[in-house]
């Protein structure tokens, strides 16, 4: 039995170098044991100690999930300070608003919140610590003391906050706990469970399932921010997830991704729906290979899952574990059974807590879970009702499980007295294949209150069809007779994915500029007004949108929208207009697909690399020594201790094995060369070289290059992000990684600009660069012969610089040109 959550942190430094969570900062995948987390947990608890924050006092939490946050979170709970956590995305206004309430003592995190306060970086947390990683517990913590407050909403004058007891985290785990140690046999054979996590830590589902449960398991968690279906996809398999926990758009993304991806896959689970699970799961093992066959279950909260999409999961073979709960509850109210899971519902009452519902269907709770006093006005308080009522409504089966029918505030009432669930509304609506989301507001109409129904439509989706179709599900009292097509990709949505209803109806109703639209975001990253933005402005002409500029709203839009935009479509986008028009419908079709580059990891294994030692110390550097011996000035002395880029001037074909040959011993091993993607990409479908013969060898050439020089291929004209992501893989696998930024060969040896992507890129790997410049190539070049033992070539290898992270990827760009011809006048 566990007095206090401290505790866990004890259970941290038991699981010793087991990894507790992944996460990954740019293109780069960093890793902590648990071990790790809770020696810098106990360092940051030193270091308020050292800073006389003591029991009672406050610590505001301000950034993106990671070791850090945990850290900070249990630095906290050792010491006994109550951690204010806000979300990451959320705005400025309503964090210093929550700082005047709970006057913190440090704030912690990756933004800092106005003057006056001590403020300790994420990006400086490691060096900043104290360096005693064994703090223990302060004395007399137990689960009566407070733990967290959390803030709930930013929509009122004064931010109300709820106030977290050990006690009410406590009263959540423990039935699950008890549960837990029946199937710790069995979770032996799959050990590690590693959780994908979606959701921001600084909310109570996120913490359940990011912190409490994993706890429990010595699971791994894999942090992820960005919402992309391939990306989520990608990184399922890869990591081996077995679980996601997620909030309900999520599933509604993946969803959306196979239906788009996989031919008939409708048809397939139309047909399918009724058989075993066993004969589902056969039927759809492409699907599962897909995601990799570790992978089971989502876990899903914080919102309304629709019916739809969970009757998808489930056909398809994957369990969908849902639950209810709300901040004042600390979590879980219900919860269904992994392994018994009733579809449809919200699951049983867990025990430990007591729920009836009230005339109207409201869920009343009252136990240990309830927070029993709120933090308003600069002041803790004591509620004053033994029944917490949640405001939302639902209805209970004999089985006792319990199905959510929606916010009491969002039910219509209409001039007849009945009422309309909006969710009952929108699942009909759901359900219909030309709808790409949908919300269902009140809107006055002759008679009264009534249904609006709005609607965002796949392209060539027709509304009033959907409407008509929906309307064939739905009592007479239920029919929708209103709607309106909303004019962007998505609606407005919490961080965790919930539709903002009340902000669509005001929209809707005072024709204002929609906020977070296409035009909007264009406005942000061009400075330009989003409301003067019409369909036929030009990207590049009239919004002066650079190729950095549109890489950047790339990513922007495909994180705010949650689509995978094909690279070489958006390149082929010049207008607002078009822009509209592909992120209505993002996908590929199959032929561009399998136009795609190549990214191998094969040159990594260790026989290809044994071999490619060989060829380097045995073939190229006695041939380059012989050939063409260049002298070497080099400023590493030895290797680096961490993967750096490497960027260099780009002459000839030649340029790789002379770099090679300037290198140390293991440096010159660990290397992954960027090479011409297009040129790469020719050479694999054995096209372009003139005559059939030389077509024919192409393949050939194309092996034996990426073998023996570890080569990747960098698009020019799209594919550069699975280019980038490719580059990060590598350096997690210990290479170092070549560029060359000018994009093409120097026709006289003079040093080109730099393409603006070399910047972005140092950025994203987050590492230090290290310069080099190819002399005397260039003067050989144009004699056209006697370059062999010539005595003109020399190879310039400059130190590691730092990368500046404030520094945008233009600036970033121009550093690494600048180093380059600095070695060239030295």
């Amino acid at each position: 039995m566990r007095d206090h959550l401290a505790s866990f942190v004890e259970d941290f430094r038991r699981y010793g170098d087991q990894t507790a969570l992944v996460k990954r900062r740019g293109l780069r995948r960093h890793s902590y044991s648990y071990r790790e987390v809770a020696d810098l947990s106990g360092r940051f608890a030193a270091e308020l100690e050292r800073r006389g924050i003591k029991k009672g006092d406050r610590v505001l939490i301000w950034g993106a999930n990671g070791a850090e946050w945990i850290a900070a979170f249990f630095g906290c709970v050792l010491r006994g300070v109550l951690a204010v956590p806000l979300d990451a995305a959320g705005s400025a206004d309503f964090a210093a608003r929550v700082r005047n309430e709970v006057a913190p003592k440090l704030i912690v995190g990756d933004r800092l919140l106005g003057p006056g306060l001590p403020w300790i970086p994420f990006e400086r947390f490691h060096q900043d610590l104290a360096s005693t990683p064994d703090f223990g517990p302060v004395d007399g913590l137990s689960e009566n003391d407070a733990l967290q407050i959390v803030f709930t909403s930013g929509t009122t004058a004064e931010p109300k906050g709820i106030v977290h007891t050990h006690r009410n985290v406590l009263a959540s785990l423990r039935p699950i706990e008890q549960e837990v140690q029946k199937y710790l046999k069995y979770e032996r054979i799959f050990h590690p469970i590693r959780f994908l996590h979606t959701l921001p830590l600084s909310h109570v589902f996120g913490q359940f399932m990011g912190i409490w449960i994993p706890g429990l398991l010595a699971a791994e968690v894999h942090f992820e921010s960005r919402l992309l279906a391939e990306n989520l996809v990608t990184n399922i398999k890869s990591e081996r997830i077995s679980v996601v926990a997620a909030v309900p758009r999520v599933l509604e993304l993946l969803r959306s991704h196979l239906l788009d991806r996989i031919p008939n896959l409708q048809g397939r689970l139309e047909r399918l729906e009724r058989r075993s699970v066993w004969r589902r799961w056969w039927t759809f093992r492409d699907v599962h290979r897909a995601f990799g066959f570790k992978f089971w279950a989502f876990v899903c909260g914080g919102a309304t899952l629709p019916q739809e999409v969970e009757r998808f999961w489930n056909t398809l073979g994957f369990a969908v574990i849902q639950g209810y709960g709300m901040t004042e509850t600390a979590a879980l109210v219900s919860l269904n059974h992994p392994f018994h899971a009733s579809r449809g519902s919200i699951g049983k009452v867990l025990p430990g807590r007591e729920v009836r519902l009230g005339d109207d269907g409201e869920i009343l709770v009252r136990g240990d879970t309830v927070a029993q006093a709120t933090w308003q006005g600069g002041v803790q308080s004591q509620r004053g009702s033994e029944w917490l009522a949640t405001g939302d409504l639902a209805s209970v089966d004999e089985a006792g499980n319990m199905t959510f029918r929606g916010r009491k505030k969002d039910v219509i009432v209409t001039a007849a007295g009945l009422n309309i669930f909006p969710e009952d509304l929108e699942g009909a609506l759901e359900r219909q294949p030309e709808v790409k989301a949908c919300t269902v507001v009140e809107a006055e109409g002759p008679a009264g209150p009534e249904p609006l129904a709005v609607l965002v439509m796949k392209a060539a989706g027709d509304a009033q069809t959907a409407v008509r179709a929906a309307n064939r599900e739905l009592a007479e009292f239920q029919q929708i007779r209103r709607w309106a097509v909303w004019p962007e990709p998505d609606f407005p949505r919490t961080s965790t994915g919930k539709v903002m209803r009340r902000e669509v109806a005001r929209l809707l109703s005072s024709n204002r500029q929609v906020p977070g639209t296409v035009a909007d975001v264009l406005g942000r990253i061009t400075g330009q007004d989003a409301a003067k933005m019409e369909d036929t402005a030009s990207l590049s002409e009239d919004l002066q949108l650079d190729s950095l500029g549109r890489v950047e709203l790339q990513s922007t839009l495909e994180d705010q929208f949650g689509v995978d935009l094909d690279d070489a479509a958006y390149q082929k986008v010049t207008t607002l207009g078009e822009l509209r028009q592909l992120l209505a419908q993002p996908h590929r079709a199959e032929a561009e697909r399998s136009q795609e580059h190549g990214y191998p990891v094969w040159p990594w294994t260790w026989p290809v690399r044994w071999i490619r030692i060989a060829f380097i110390e045995a073939v190229m550097r006695p041939l380059v020594a012989l050939l063409a011996k260049p002298r070497v000035l080099s400023a590493l002395r030895a290797d680096p201790v961490k993967p750096v880029l490497f960027v260099c001037n780009h002459v000839t074909a030649y340029d790789v094995p002379l770099l090679l040959y300037a290198l140390p011993w293991r440096a010159r091993h660990r290397v992954a060369v960027a090479m011409a993607g297009e040129m790469l990409l020719d050479w694999r479908h054995a096209r372009g070289q003139g005559n059939p013969a030389l077509n024919m060898l192409a393949p050939f050439a194309y092996y034996l290059v990426t073998a023996l020089f570890n080569v990747f291929p960098l698009p020019q004209k799209s594919g550069f992000r699975e280019s980038f992501a490719h580059a990060g893989k590598a350096m997690d696998r210990g290479y170092h990684v070549l560029v060359f930024p000018e994009g093409k060969r120097s026709s006289d040896g003079a040093i080109q600009p730099f393409q603006g992507g070399s910047g972005l890129l140092w950025k994203e790997l987050g590492t230090d660069a290290v310069p080099v410049f190819l002399e005397g190539l260039g003067e050989v070049k144009r004699r056209g012969s006697g370059w062999f033992r010539s005595g003109e070539l020399s190879v310039y290898v400059g130190a590691p610089i730092k990368l500046d992270e404030n520094a945008e990827a233009a600036e970033a760009a121009r550093v690494l040109e600048a180093a380059v011809r600095e070695l060239r006048h030295n």
